[in-house]
């Protein structure tokens, strides 16, 4: 069976195809298990060689998923696999409104109408966020019963794809799953644009012995996700039973609320004697009005029944990103 990621080159993209491959198979669009004998990494970027973990199995293809045909050209066989990660990130969204719907919106519905052409109803992952959530009747815990006002470009992209997945599986298009995320730490690398870079960068740097500056105030408090339970939960919501799943396709992944304040203090104490850079809040009034309008704190209810995998507590999260980055 042949798998397909987009955004497969970002960080999480190349996390959930090594976990693929090393697996070795997934759910076909009958249910069964299929060996997994190819894999295509698509991303508007590649690197000339595959990224370490990676075959000759693997085949990176550069493009837009903006482009019908390139989607088209991607999704060619009725047996495959289908991961949509690709994604305009909610700061750039945020100032590109024309972007965000290009590569949100028009992106995600030409993976979804190159799927429904296969004839032959394929699974489909798509990695929606908790920015789908927002507003005035967002007066407590978000969750899956909860209903979505965005408050940004992005979330609102999100949120639609969310209602066409529904619509497609119930159609018989596609057999769809949305995996919504919380915020996800700790992301290796530069600092992108997302909104919510600071909270992977207040880790990232200071372990690295650079200085950090937080846009918002230490009380700010967000529901985040280690990066080994996104890619498992991802892995383990496409293999979910669709029975199970109901005709409510997105499912709010299990995370935990925490202030920065409380981020901050992990990293301290997970780091011990190591030497961190300086950490200063900064104010910027751009990132303080995106994040005023994300949740608190979000319910995972229905991840759970359905076995999706949970962090035991955030010092485990800092934990993992000194042993897979810092100390690799």
């Amino acid at each position: 069976m042949k798998v397909v990621i987009t955004g497969g080159l970002g960080f999480l993209g190349q996390r959930l195809g090594r976990l693929i491959w090393e697996k070795g198979s997934l759910a076909g669009p009958d249910g069964a298990q299929r060996p997994v004998s190819s894999m295509v990494l698509f991303d508007v970027a590649v690197p000339a060689t595959p990224p370490d973990g990676f075959d000759d199995r693997t085949t990176l293809v550069q493009g837009e998923i903006a482009d019908p045909t390139s989607v088209r050209a991607l999704i060619d066989t009725p047996d495959i696999a289908v991961f949509h990660l690709a994604s305009v990130v909610s700061g750039e969204g945020e100032k590109d409104f024309d972007l965000a719907m290009r590569v949100n919106l028009d992106g995600g519905r030409h993976i979804l109408e190159a799927c429904r052409a296969l004839g032959s109803r394929p699974r489909l992952l798509f990695a929606s966020s908790v920015a789908t959530f927002g507003g005035a009747v967002m007066t407590g815990p978000v969750g899956d019963g909860v209903k979505q006002t965005p408050q940004t470009t992005y979330g609102m992209t999100k949120a639609v794809l969310e209602l066409m997945i529904n619509d497609y599986t119930r159609k018989g298009f596609v057999d769809g799953r949305s995996a919504r995320l919380p915020t996800v730490i700790v992301r290796p690398g530069k600092p992108n644009a997302a909104a919510s870079s600071f909270f992977s960068g207040l880790f990232r740097e200071p372990l690295n012995g650079v200085d950090c500056t937080i846009p918002v105030p230490l009380s700010v408090r967000h529901p985040v996700i280690g990066y080994r339970a996104v890619v498992e939960g991802m892995r383990a919501l496409y293999e979910a039973d669709g029975a199970a799943i109901g005709d409510d396709r997105a499912v709010t992944l299990p995370s935990q609320s925490v202030t920065v304040e409380d981020l901050v203090a992990a990293l301290r104490r997970v780091a011990g004697d190591r030497a961190l850079g300086t950490i200063d809040v900064k104010p910027d009034p751009f990132i303080e009005e995106i994040v005023a309008t994300w949740p608190q704190a979000a319910t995972s209810e229905r991840a759970r029944a359905l076995g999706l995998p949970a962090d035991p507590d955030l010092d485990s999260i800092v934990r993992a990103f000194i042993d897979d980055y810092v100390d690799a």
